[in-house]
This record gives structure tokens, C-alpha cells and sequence, in this order.
């Protein structure tokens, strides 16, 4: 029946509908509040004995929503790092579109994924060896990923090897540099280890692929 000049009833009123934005948002304040709500018990405990039930008390969340958006406690862990695929892009972009030059790229991932580390370095003795497995495999996929990409668009040089041989050779070195610096307490500012990092690790790729050298600092 119509509603039309009567009074409103229950099944005639309004249905508020969410958008997909405001759908979206949510979603990314509760994982943000998830992953605030680890990092913040791993400043007090080891990753290994923290359970989803302290992450949900923690995060005033019930454990239906926390299973709503990651399927435990390392799903969460690889979600909280994924945010740093977006820093590296992003830096990585920039720094394309300020310089007007592909080339000028050059690894410009570098200080912003040390500054990163560096920022968390209090977390490091945290996580414990399934911890410690966990994120650095989630940080070498991303790593992977923004130097393949960097490299799709630089022109390779006749006798240059594999595109992914350069990669996995790159991101190897780069990993192993940064967990001496930070099992080292990152002594050395982050400014100093991106210069001889980018200095080292391009060098053979002047030649191979035409690649800038860096400006020295």
C-alpha cells in the first residue's frame, strides 16, 4: 500500500544507505585501529605471545569484526606493513615528477624505507623469529616489487643481465644492509647508509642500463 497521506508507519520509513565511500572509510579506520592496537602490545611484549584476544581487547573490537578483516594475528601483521608499499610509491613517484626524468628515480625507495625502519627500530627485538620471518618476507615482496617497477621503464643495455636478476640482487643487498644497521642500533643516520646504499648498488647499473649515478652529497 501507499504511504501517501497516511500516517508513517515502520515499514515505510527511509532505508539510509551507506556508499562505498563511507563503506571504504570505515573499513580503514578499523584495520588502522587494529594495527595501532598491535604495534602499541609490542612495545610492552613479544609478538609470539600476543593473541588476537589482546589485540581485540586492546582495540575495543569484537573478535567477528577483527575476523572480518584479516584472518589472524600475521594476516594483521601483513597488513600493518603494507602501508609501506604506499610510502615507497609515493616517494617514488614524486621524485620522478620533480626531477622531470625516469632516470632520476634511482632507488629513491632508500630513505624513505630507512626512516621507516628506523622509526620502528624499538619493535625489532619484539618480534621474536616467527615475527622477524614474517615481516622481513613482507618487506622483500614489497621491495621487490617497487625496484621491479622502477625498473620496467629504465632502457636496458645490451650486454645487461636479467631485469629480475638486477631485482632479487638489489633488494638481497638492500635487506642485508638493513638488518645489520638496525641489529646494529642504527648508529648511523639514515641520510648516511641511502648515499652508500644507492652509491654501491648502482654502480654496475651506469653501465648496464644507462642508469644516473647519484649527485654526490
Amino acid at each position: 500500500m501507499s504511504c501517501i497521506g497516511q500516517k508513517p508507519r515502520l515499514d515505510c520509513k527511509p532505508v539510509m544507505l551507506m556508499t562505498k565511500g563511507s563503506i571504504d572509510r570505515r573499513v580503514a579506520r578499523t584495520r588502522a585501529t587494529l594495527h595501532e592496537a598491535l604495534l602499541c602490545l609490542m612495545t610492552k611484549q613479544s609478538y609470539e605471545v600476543i593473541t588476537v584476544g589482546d589485540i581485540c581487547h586492546r582495540a575495543s573490537v569484537g573478535r567477528s569484526t577483527f575476523y572480518a578483516h584479516y584472518a589472524g594475528k600475521d594476516d594483521l601483521m601483513r597488513g600493518a606493513i603494507e602501508r609501506l608499499r604506499e610510502l615507497l610509491l609515493e616517494r617514488q613517484t614524486g621524485d620522478a615528477a620533480n626531477c622531470g626524468n625516469v632516470k632520476a628515480r634511482e632507488l629513491a625507495f632508500s630513505l624513505t624505507m630507512l626512516e621507516h625502519a628506523r622509526g620502528h627500530a624499538h619493535l625489532h627485538r619484539s618480534l621474536g623469529n616467527r615475527g622477524t620471518t614474517i615481516v622481513l618476507d613482507k618487506i622483500r615482496q614489497i621491495l621487490c616489487d617497487v625496484v621491479r617497477a622502477e625498473f620496467a621503464t629504465v632502457e636496458k643495455g645490451k650486454d645487461a643481465p636479467p631485469r629480475e636478476f638486477v631485482v632479487q640482487y638489489i633488494v638481497g643487498a638492500y635487506m642485508a644492509v638493513m638488518s645489520w644497521w638496525l641489529e646494529g642500533g642504527a648508529t648511523l643516520a639514515p641520510e648516511q647508509v641511502d648515499v652508500m646504499l644507492r652509491r654501491l648498488a648502482t654502480e654496475g647499473l651506469t653501465r648496464s642500463y644507462g642508469y644516473c649515478r647519484a649527485p654526490p652529497q
